[in-house]
């Protein structure tokens, strides 16, 4: 019998990516709340995995404890075998919201060049190998034709494509995304997930991917982590998104269904609640 929070395994599983990030035990307590609780699991080098959850499930709480922007009250975080620490050359990072203003005199170029010096005071000074190194990246994540426009301009899908290659040009092991989904239409949504499914691949990084919907990423999602009640289980999307599986995390009984080919979580009200955020939150999903 499956437990909460417990690794589901299958047969996959024994052809193991080289381990870049490993979650062991991570409790996490905000104002007398538990947000998160012995959360533990592995990201391997090459793979994507879909951070998942419901809102207010603790996913970005999580990110910030791996980036060490959060402590935890139990539990390890580490980065290709080592302790993580803040600043971490190892992980790149897209946050939630980045609001750009249109009249931000800053080109698409730029701001992906800041992911190379941009913690650094002063002016960078400008070099054929710093401006070969920004070209490459545009070029990789498909920005090339609006790499000289100004980035407050562009639409939200070129903007994440930038964001992406800015946290990327310093080639780290790690990726972390914060529901970079959220604001996107379906199709550019849609892109971004297959760009970070082929670069996860191209370049041997480990995406971690927070999305509170989570069937965009069924395609090319290798694992999933998924949240809810603080709790995780994590392993092959097939094996973690089932009724047994969600209703021990969730404490209540849960129902998967299947509708024209995409996945709908039904949860029931939950013992002395009426269950509506949990019940909203996933019905999305089939819309």
């Amino acid at each position: 019998m499956r437990q909460a929070g417990e690794t589901v395994t299958g047969p996959e599983a024994s052809v193991a990516a080289p381990e870049v990030l490993r979650v062991a035990g991570v409790s996490v307590s905000l104002a007398g709340r538990q947000v998160l609780d012995d959360v533990s699991f592995t990201v391997g080098a090459g793979q994507f995995t879909g951070l998942i959850g419901p809102n207010g499930a603790g996913k970005t709480t999580l990110l910030r404890v791996i980036l060490g922007l959060q402590r935890a009250t139990a539990g390890t975080v580490s980065v290709l075998g080592q302790p993580r620490s803040r600043r971490n050359p190892s992980i790149g990072y897209v946050p939630q919201k980045v609001l750009l203003d249109p009249d931000l005199p800053m080109r698409a170029r730029d701001l992906v060049a800041l992911g190379i010096d941009g913690h650094r005071f002063g002016m960078p000074l400008p070099s054929r190998a710093r401006r070969q190194a920004v070209s490459e990246m545009l070029h990789a994540v498909d920005a090339d034709r609006f790499a000289d426009a100004g980035v407050g301009n562009l639409s939200g899908g070129e903007q994440q494509r930038v964001l992406i290659a800015h946290a990327l040009i310093s080639r780290p092991r790690l990726l972390l995304l914060d529901e970079p989904l959220a604001n996107l239409d379906l199709r550019s949504g849609q892109e971004v997930v297959s760009l970070l499914a082929r670069l996860a691949t191209e370049q041997q990084v480990a995406v971690l991917l927070s999305a509170h919907e989570m069937n965009p990423l069924l395609p090319v999602m290798d694992r999933v982590v998924y949240l809810a009640a603080g709790r995780a289980a994590s392993g092959p999307a097939d094996q973690v998104i089932q009724a047994d599986v969600l209703s021990r995390l969730y404490g209540h009984h849960v129902d998967v269904v299947h509708v024209h080919g995409r996945v709908l979580v039904v949860a029931d009200a939950a013992p002395g609640g009426d269950g509506a955020d949990l019940t909203a939150s996933h019905a999305a999903e089939a819309g």
